[in-house]
């Protein structure tokens, strides 16, 4: 059924995200058997501290000592693999927004104003609206739990793949902290300082500040412009906690962040790969500087096909920028423990991100050549989005149950516009080229205009808003007369919503396409575990989830579209074997999508065409059922009390039916699931050797990933390569400094023996051109010093 039999996942092993295991035990964590073994893990993830492997949920956790461990510095580190089932990308090469998927539920486009992600990311509970500003460097992590499935019930819309929950250190009232500073190849350097200060009248509060910096990886040969794959992330956060009774505490964090960064350099993989006639420039003017039919542009001198080697200067030099993502955020969370075993709490938050997008990555690798005519296209978006929610819990336990019962209230605007000049122009053989001016010398007529502020021909322009609105509950029945072995849970969600929005400029004209829709529906969860013993727990799941409705800013209507449905079947074992040295997970499932939301796009690459550059997409639901089938293994071993492994394994097959193509008079067309291996696997071996008696420790890590290839694009059947990436860290740890003061010294590297991928690719213009990709980032490593106090 899931193309892998469980048992031999045993075999296979799991979840090098579950180095948590041999992480120190969190608060409140109860011992192993003796000190060798592993230690319990607490998670969150059904709104109550739990033990991870009491928790009849599919999770991954990446604790604060993986994250160090890989050099984890923003959610895009976790795109090599490291929790299989977890998919992290750029949207086109843009680092500036994300897309992250999880069990094959990888959205392809959601970089919009009225477009949701099928995977809620959240930071301390505070679900995060938009795709922009999720590379943002990440404050003080305690944790990242990843919760795999429908999470639909607790979590609600926009879960349907499952869940990213960010949880950070709250304020501790003593005077503790840490500093790290670091520098490494590519001219990065980084530094962190997180300070708590003592207690005051019931008052304690909490300051973290960050900076980050990466040289380009592929220079841009013009002078004073940016290259590729760099970025400058700052932030700073405060937080304050206010516990006046030992019954009730309010925690306000305010946070300001700024992620500075160029896209991933496009390449031009293979030209003419149809062998088809290649044009004389005799041939193209006698056809009025078009291309005949049947033939295909002739490739400029100055145009490097890379195939599968990885550039580090680019052939051609662009204006280039920085994209700037800037996020600003504020919460508000309360608790009262209004009995010993009820506790009310509420999460109010306000957000906000705005990304000015600079994407001049695709160079003369997207665009025919023809005699005197603009190439490379500088894709321009600037966007706002501003968000409000509320949640309230009800948490708590009567004799035989545990329940959790809530509302939630979510407000958001996000407004985009958007524009695609170009910025280079050939001479009359390819032989060079000349930079188009950045402002505007005439009238604003075609898109091959300006780029500086305010002097943008704008393609589009639109804006859009959303409103929900839910009530939840849960609860688990644990009768006495079986023993307190078999566990009940029962849940649902009742969700109402309303979006609308309207499509306000069209290639420059003013437009007012407006979309208008709302849906209401509710969201089921059943749960039955059993404990075979004490270490060893069973389950069987069925729950749902969906994907919101609205509509497309990219279509040249606002054309609208319904929201998709999953519902998911799961069977799942945990395991604790060996006197708690070993802790195996197993999951299968299997999910039927209903309604998949399916993108069909197409960018105008002729330069004599008058829709030049521009993009137009359009958003159709997939008819009938989109089958997911996957099986997960999770593996931890603690050998001895200085050496542990972890292994991880996702099994995926995903098949999306024939829907229909805009762009091809709405034949059928098959479509794929993007961003999602069949086969995805990752390991590592942590090593701690004693040095001296004063509680410094060597420490080595090393951890695998592997991902077969996959598809990058939904309408295209091109896929890109498969992907083995090696991270390692070596450190001596706890160096004993004067009084409580202690000093790590690392080495890490990322992608340690510098392999090369493409990660992403499309075969659009192979009948003009030939195949673009992107890479993966080449080898980066460095040193790395950690204070704590």
């Amino acid at each position: 059924m899931f193309g892998l039999p469980l048992c031999a996942l045993v075999m296979l092993g799991a979840g090098a995200a579950h180095a948590a295991d041999a992480a120190p035990a969190p608060a409140g964590a109860a011992p192993a058997t003796d000190n060798t073994g592993l230690t319990e893990i607490v998670v969150t993830a059904t709104k109550r501290a739990t033990n991870l492997q009491k928790t009849p949920i599919a999770i991954s956790v990446v604790s604060d000592e993986v994250i160090a461990d890989r050099h984890v510095q923003s959610l895009l580190d976790l795109a090599d693999g490291g929790v299989p089932s977890l998919r992290v990308a750029t949207f086109e090469a843009r680092q500036s927004a994300l897309t992250v998927g999880i069990r094959g539920i990888v959205p392809f486009d959601q970089n919009q104003t009225a477009r949701d992600t099928g995977v809620g990311v959240y930071i301390d509970g505070v679900y995060l609206g938009r795709s922009q500003g999720l590379n943002a460097a990440l404050f003080d992590v305690q944790r990242i739990e990843v919760l795999k499935g429908p999470q639909g019930t607790l979590f609600g819309r926009n879960t349907e793949g499952g869940a990213v929950s960010i949880v950070t250190r709250d304020p501790s009232g003593k005077f503790e902290g840490r500093v790290v500073a670091g520098v490494g190849n590519y001219g990065s350097h980084s530094v962190e300082g997180h300070i708590d200060l003592p207690e005051f009248h019931n008052i304690a509060i909490k300051l973290d500040g960050i900076e980050q910096h990466q040289d380009p990886t592929v220079k841009n040969p013009l002078a004073g412009q940016a290259g590729w794959n760099q970025y400058e992330r700052t932030g700073g956060r405060v937080s304050a906690k206010w516990t006046p009774a030992p019954n009730f505490s309010a925690i306000v964090s305010y946070d300001k962040a700024k992620d500075e960064n160029t896209p991933n350099y496009s390449q031009l993989i293979n030209y003419n790969p149809n062998g088809l006639p290649v044009a004389t420039l005799a041939q193209i003017a006698a056809n009025g500087n078009k291309v005949p039919s049947g033939m295909i542009a002739p490739l400029s001198p100055l145009v490097t096909v890379s195939g599968g080697n990885r550039m580090t200067v680019a052939d051609i030099g662009v204006p280039q920028q920085p994209s700037v993502d800037r996020t600003e955020g504020t919460s508000l969370r309360l608790n009262y423990h209004v009995m010993p075993n009820m506790e009310l709490r509420s999460i109010t938050a306000w957000r906000t991100v705005s990304t000015d997008q600079w994407d001049n990555s695709g160079g003369a690798h997207r665009t025919v050549f023809l005699p005197n005519t603009s190439f490379s296209r500088y894709s321009l978006s600037f966007l706002n989005q501003r968000q409000f929610s509320q949640e309230l819990q009800l948490v708590g336990s009567i004799p035989q149950v545990e329940y959790v019962v809530g509302g939630y209230y979510f407000n958001e605007r996000a407004q985009e516009q958007a524009a695609t000049p170009s910025s280079n122009k050939w001479n009359s053989d390819g032989t060079g080229y000349t930079i188009n001016s950045e402002t505007i010398t005439g009238p604003v007529t075609s898109s091959n205009q300006g780029w500086a502020i305010g002097q943008q021909f704008l393609q589009r322009a639109s804006e859009a808003y959303a409103k929900s609105y839910a009530a939840f509950g849960q609860l688990t029945y644990t009768p006495e007369w079986m023993g307190d072995r078999f566990h009940l849970t029962l849940g649902g969600r009742y969700t109402n919503e309303h979006r609308h929005g309207t499509l306000y400029l069209v290639q420059g004209a003013a437009t007012d396409f407006t979309f208008n829709q709302g849906v209401s529906r509710f969201d089921p969860l059943i749960v039955a575990a059993y404990d075979v013993k004490p270490t060893v727990n069973v389950y069987a799941k069925y729950s749902t989830g969906y994907r919101a409705g609205g509509a497309n800013d990219r279509s040249q209507t606002f054309n609208s579209f319904s929201p998709e449905v999953v519902r998911s079947y799961e069977i799942g074992a945990k395991m604790d074997l060996f006197d708690h040295h070993a802790r195996l997970n197993l999951a299968g499932y299997m999910m039927d999508r209903t309604g998949t939301q399916t993108d069909f796009d197409n960018v105008d690459t002729n330069p004599s065409s008058p829709t030049f550059n521009l993009h137009t997409e359009e958003t159709r639901n997939a008819p009938g059922t989109s089958k997911i089938r996957g099986a997960e293994a999770d593996l931890t071993v603690k050998a001895t009390s200085r050496l542990s492994f972890n292994a991880s394994y996702a099994y995926t097959y995903t098949h999306v039916p024939a829907t229909p193509n805009p762009f091809l008079n709405n034949a059928m067309y098959q479509v794929y699931v993007v961003y999602t291996p069949r086969n995805a696997a990752s390991a590592a071996v942590d090593y701690g050797m004693p040095v001296g008696h004063a509680g410094t420790e060597m420490k080595l890590h090393l951890d695998a990933n592997y991902a077969s290839s996959q598809y990058s694009f939904q309408n295209e059947s091109v896929k890109t390569d498969a992907s083995f990436v090696v991270n390692g860290r070596l450190s001596l740890a706890s160096i004993p400094m004067a009084g409580d003061t202690r000093a790590t010294f690392s080495m890490w590297a990322r992608n340690l023996f510098d392999t090369t991928y493409i990660y992403r690719r499309s075969g659009a213009n192979d009948a003009v051109l030939g195949d673009y990709g992107n890479f993966n980032p080449p080898r980066t490593f460095g040193g790395e010093v950690r204070i704590t106090f």
